[in-house]
């Protein structure tokens, strides 16, 4: 599992490590979402997810405000994407075979730990997807493949 936000980490950052401020916030319609929002987005999980919900932190997810366009520099989307995702791989790691079973109510229904992050990289992964179409679009023949 701590392989898989690894490489959720590593193949953003590449993504973005090609774009630039006006890439990240460009939006492909009026319906879509921009690069900066999928991590805004992405980062409000991580932190209702596994901050509030796995390490019983304290936090309050407005998740509306998570998808209300905001102009966000590129150097700061990198942060978010390299703190937020530490996080969750330091967290993984000092969890505890007990830890990952225990359960927490999510929509109603009693998940699992190890389920709750199953399904966060599932999650990531879909929008990840979202962004690397995104960069293509943006970069065109001068984007450079994130695959391992």
């Amino acid at each position: 599992m701590l392989n898989k936000f690894d490489e959720l980490k590593n193949r953003m950052l590449k993504a973005l490590a090609q774009m630039t401020d006006e890439q990240v916030n460009w939006r492909p319609g009026n319906t879509g979402h921009s690069v900066s929002t999928l991590i805004r987005h992405i980062n409000g999980n991580i932190m209702e997810r596994i901050h509030k919900g796995i390490c019983n932190g304290d936090y309050t997810r407005n998740r509306e405000e998570e998808f209300r366009p905001v102009y966000v520099s590129n150097a700061d989307i990198e942060q978010m994407v390299m703190d937020q995702f530490q996080f969750v791989i330091d967290t993984i790691r000092e969890m505890s075979e007990e830890s990952l079973l225990e359960t927490q109510l999510v929509r109603g229904r009693e998940r699992t730990n190890v389920e709750i992050l199953h399904q966060c990289a599932a999650h990531f992964s879909e929008h990840m997807g979202q962004i690397l179409y995104i960069a293509k679009l943006c970069l065109k023949d001068e984007y450079t493949s994130t695959s391992i």
